[in-house]
């Protein structure tokens, strides 16, 4: 079997964090705040293109994360998630806007990322692809994307359903690069553990939502703390494919998380239709429950590196 991928980078952007973690990008919750506070924090921020509602808004924002980690050279790098679904059409606007920025790092989500590689790569960027299958994960690695984001069961938000364990395996097999793990991991024992089991990175959000450079309200941020993983619903009735929401959020607005629901596919009329939705639905991974209060980025991530060195929970009994 071909093998795909280096070694050489995954340690090379380890060495420029704190924590091996990667704050996933995340709808109405991820923006300049967020993604400068976990820069400067020491782990890699991220964010939709999409959250910026109009190609002059995402200008202004990359200019503004661009601006503020100048003045930061110890700062991480930062991501910005494009959606590579052929219904997107402002994807090719938003791509002449990473390229004009230079984004270090790019996270391709919802299709193949074969489409921006050349014009990412054109610059010296780095592509990640989120993938949700071997099938994916085999696909984007043939496409020539740097580094992969695992989508396992747990994941907040659009989701995947492999277990981890069996999804690294497979990965490993082919792929040496990079490799981000995604799903319920809600403190740094964890990602000492997903390292161990054999990723280079961990994937964050839920507990990124609770912090006070997100965009979330207090609203949300108090359902957080009041939930768990059994608080946590597995619907496509938001986005078209399979989502992780919080089952309150759902039920607040009238959604019924119970009532079998076809997956009816995505697109990005439907995904930005969820916009309105995603005011009132919120989302969260199976790893809520370590959601135990509202803090800064700052905080939150030393927490994570005290609980990181300490080692995967094993370790700590």
């Amino acid at each position: 079997m071909a093998r795909y991928g280096s070694k050489a980078l995954a340690q090379e952007l380890r060495a420029r964090l704190r924590v091996p973690v990667v704050v996933g990008p995340m709808f109405l919750v991820s923006g300049p705040e967020l993604v400068i506070g976990c820069s400067r924090a020491g782990v890699i921020g991220s964010f939709p293109t999409l959250n910026a509602r109009t190609t002059g808004i995402l200008d202004t924002w990359l200019s503004e994360i661009r601006t503020a980690l100048a003045q930061a050279p110890s700062a991480a790098p930062y991501a910005a998630n494009l959606i590579v679904h052929s219904s997107n059409a402002r994807l090719m606007d938003d791509v002449d806007l990473v390229v004009h920025h230079k984004v270090e790092i790019v996270i391709a989500s919802v299709g193949n990322p074969a489409s921006v590689i050349p014009a990412i790569k054109g610059y010296g960027g780095i592509v990640f692809s989120d993938v949700a299958s071997i099938k994916h994960a085999q696909r984007a690695a043939e496409a020539g994307v740097d580094g992969l984001i695992l989508l396992c069961a747990g994941s907040g938000g659009n989701t995947g359903w492999l277990n981890p364990f069996g999804f690294l395996a497979e990965v490993r097999a082919f792929f040496d690069g990079p490799v981000v793990l995604a799903g319920a991991i809600s403190n740094g024992h964890l990602v000492n553990a997903a390292e161990k089991a054999g990723a280079d990175f961990a994937y964050m959000g839920t507990s990124f939502i609770a912090t006070h450079e997100s965009m979330a309200s207090a609203e949300y941020q108090q359902m957080l703390l009041e939930s768990n993983a059994d608080d946590v619903k597995l619907t496509t009735e938001v986005t078209g494919i399979p989502s992780n929401m919080l089952r309150k959020s759902l039920e607040r607005v009238g959604f019924k998380p119970d009532k079998a629901h076809a997956d009816a596919g995505f697109s990005i009329e439907r995904e930005l239709q969820a916009f309105k939705a995603w005011k009132d639905i919120w989302s969260a991974g199976h790893g809520v429950g370590g959601v135990q209060n509202i803090e800064s980025t700052a905080d939150l991530v030393e927490r994570l590196r005290k609980e990181y060195l300490m080692g995967p929970p094993s370790e700590i009994r």
